[in-house]
């Protein structure tokens, strides 16, 4: 079609429903979140085009809206193919861009990223999202298609080759960061932390309620030593606001805590895409306790069908026990939560209902976390009365819960922690000088 004037700022939405009415409330919303201002919409009930994605007639109708809206962009709530996005360029006026949802998350992903992993993860998913449209365009190159290649952008014959050697070095690039990130794991639980990790639906409110758990917004205190963590956490009604990963010390009596809010999970994302963010993932995969966090002011499908896509992408790689945090209570009545907590028994058995805004029920929370939690084992050592045992007290008290001190002709130190600290403790004690008998 011949060009017209259009605003880059302006989308309509193209959305295809294989049966019923097409829902375009999350790709609004994810437009919103782009920087986008929706001008109209079009949807269509049927099965897929595939050369076009909706019918001749319907494209021919979105590509009138879209000229008399001067839109710049066109977003559909679909996965499009590359020769999808190639035919639509040229039904749509000229210079009009194509979006399907996946490039549209990644510009989010993009918008958000701050940190070095984050962004080798925006660009390998990035990559990976380009390669096979790259490869379409070697093709209609072949066949002698008019340059420009629409919605694809420009032909680079040696762009290819240069996608699959950048994949390449991000790979290696974030498994050294992978490497790091598990050691500093592995050091924070010998320092005798107990790791938990918020998942669950973007703008459930993971953000909001890290802040009510956290004992202290600035845990991480020498942020030389933790150059993975972003400095915030915030909170904002508005998607992907977290996109690397946030860890607080939690408020708690009897254990030590660091709580790790990640990237919220969004329904539909192909493999490749949730591969790319792998790194970011792995602060839920090896957690020791998972805060499956949902907006129960929402509907129960919704919040069903967002349990579903949580679970699955927990599904194949996390090992630690789930907890379900039914989010929001104070924006609907106490019986429509216990009406939503009844409908989603077998998703989410024995939730917590909280407030992450209002801070309602998160000391129920708090003990759950503490009951949830891999059990700390209780142990009973008998110090001698030296310098070296007072430094020994002084370190379980800095790594475990202390239950009771006694300081007489010996010192008896009665506490509970993680098992591998109580081992650590057990050797230091063998290892104390013997008193010499008087």
């Amino acid at each position: 079609m011949t060009a017209t004037d259009s605003d880059p700022a302006l989308a309509v939405i193209a959305a295809r429903a294989d049966a019923g009415a097409a829902d375009t409330e999350e790709i609004r919303d994810l437009a919103a979140a782009a920087g986008l201002t929706v001008a109209g919409e079009v949807t269509q009930t049927r099965k897929e085009d595939p050369a076009l994605c909706l019918g001749e007639g319907k494209v021919e109708e979105l590509a009138a809206v879209v000229a008399s809206e001067g839109a710049g962009v066109v977003v559909f709530d679909n996965r499009l193919g590359p020769y999808q996005t190639y035919n639509l360029g040229n039904e749509l006026p000229e210079g009009v861009e194509v979006k399907d949802r996946f490039r549209l998350i990644l510009d989010i992903f993009g918008q958000r990223a701050q940190t070095k992993k984050a962004q080798l993860q925006v660009e390998l998913a990035e990559l990976r999202y380009e390669l096979p449209r790259v490869e379409a365009k070697v093709s209609l190159a072949r066949r002698d298609e008019r340059p420009g290649f629409m919605g694809l952008g420009e032909y680079d014959e040696s762009r290819e080759q240069d996608i699959k050697a950048r994949i390449s070095r991000i790979r290696d690039e974030l498994q050294r960061i992978e490497e790091d990130e598990e050691h500093r794991r592995e050091q924070r639980r010998e320092s005798g932390f107990d790791l938990v990790a918020l998942a669950g639906y973007t703008n459930a409110g993971k953000s909001t309620l890290l802040r009510r758990l956290a004992a202290d917004l600035d845990v991480d205190e020498n942020d030389d030593l933790h150059p993975d963590l972003d400095t915030t956490a915030e909170s904002r009604d508005k998607l992907f606001t977290t996109l690397g990963t946030t860890t607080r010390r939690a408020d708690m009596d009897r254990r030590n805590v660091l709580v790790t809010d990640t990237v919220g999970f969004v329904s539909d994302l192909p493999h490749w895409l949730v591969e790319s963010f792998k790194s970011t993932l792995d602060a839920v995969y090896r957690a020791d306790l998972v805060l499956l966090v949902v907006d129960v002011s929402e509907p129960v499908e919704d919040i069903r069908q967002k349990l579903v896509t949580s679970h699955d992408t927990l599904y194949e790689r996390n090992e630690a026990p789930i907890v379900t945090v039914l989010n929001k209570v104070d924006k609907v009545p106490e019986e429509e939560v216990e009406r939503k907590r009844e409908a989603l028994a077998a998703l989410a058995p024995d939730p917590v209902a909280v407030s992450g805004k209002e801070g309602t029920d998160v000391d129920t929370l708090l003990g759950r976390i503490e009951t949830d939690l891999p059990p700390y084992d209780r142990e009973r050592l008998v110090l001698p009365m030296n310098d070296e045992a007072m430094s020994l007290v002084s370190w379980i008290h800095d790594h475990a819960y202390v239950r009771d001190v006694d300081y007489a002709d010996e010192v008896v130190v009665d506490f509970e922690a993680r098992p591998s600290i109580v081992e650590r403790a057990r050797a230091k004690a063998s290892d104390l000088p013997v008193p010499a008998e008087s």
